[in-house]
């Protein structure tokens, strides 16, 4: 089984929508995606994942499931060094990492911050609905590998959002979150690929294959645009905290 994690492209916030740039990120993104056998779509009910997704779906003549899970991570947590609401990705590297139950992947919501944001059950739940996605297919979780009751060389496609992303990949990687929202980067339009090794019959485990691959940006002469990053050097004009 495969499956594409897919970022929308890039995004107008205010709008929820996809700026210019992003509707064209959409069209590479679609000549690419087209080229493919896809079994289902899936995607976020946010606006600018829904935009991404139709320059791919219109192309190819389908349609696409919307799920609610796929919407950006959406728990809030309350930075003790700003005072106010935040993002949980969005946290400077000199607060969190002191923590070294955020580097656990079974205690890293322990901790007041997240708890009092209740970040482990929007995980929760954003896992399990996943889960069942995947039951659906003959791919049962069971601890930390998946039963194969029906195997087969699906590939499904999720259009979503960085943060889901790595909430998705940290439970079928066994990573920590925190490690996964703080480590990785996935630009506009990126495909992450994760395909099931099944050496034993019944067992599989997901490996990623590729991660946050804008090949078909290059392809087309564009370059990757910038949301999600932030300043590569201090001395940078953007993104700063």
């Amino acid at each position: 089984m495969k499956i594409l994690i897919i970022r929308h492209g890039d995004p107008d916030y205010v709008h929820d929508s996809l700026t210019e740039q992003g509707k064209i990120e959409a069209a590479c993104l679609a000549e690419r995606l087209s080229k493919m056998d896809i079994k289902a779509f899936y995607v976020s009910p946010l606006g600018r994942a829904k935009e991404t997704a139709s320059y791919t779906l219109k192309k190819m003549n389908r349609t696409a499931t919307e799920c609610l899970w796929l919407r950006e991570f959406a728990a809030k947590i309350i930075r003790p060094d700003r005072g106010h609401e935040s993002i949980i990705w969005d946290w400077l590297p000199t607060d969190w990492t002191v923590e070294k139950k955020y580097y656990n992947r079974y205690d890293w919501a322990d901790t007041k911050v997240l708890q009092d944001g209740e970040v482990k059950q929007e995980y929760d739940w954003v896992v399990q609905s996943f889960d069942q996605l995947l039951a659906s297919y003959g791919y049962i979780r069971e601890g930390n590998y998946y039963r194969v009751e029906q195997g087969n060389q699906d590939t499904i496609v999720f259009f979503c959002h960085f943060g889901l992303e790595c909430i998705l990949l940290s439970h079928l990687l066994g990573i920590s979150p925190m490690a996964m929202l703080h480590g990785f980067c996935a630009a506009p339009t990126s495909v992450t690929t994760l395909i099931t090794e099944e050496r034993r019959k019944g067992v599989a485990l997901f490996r990623i294959n590729g991660f946050g691959d804008i090949s078909h940006l290059y392809a087309a002469g564009e370059e990757p645009s910038f949301s999600a990053r932030f300043c590569e050097v201090y001395e940078s004009l953007d993104r700063h905290d």
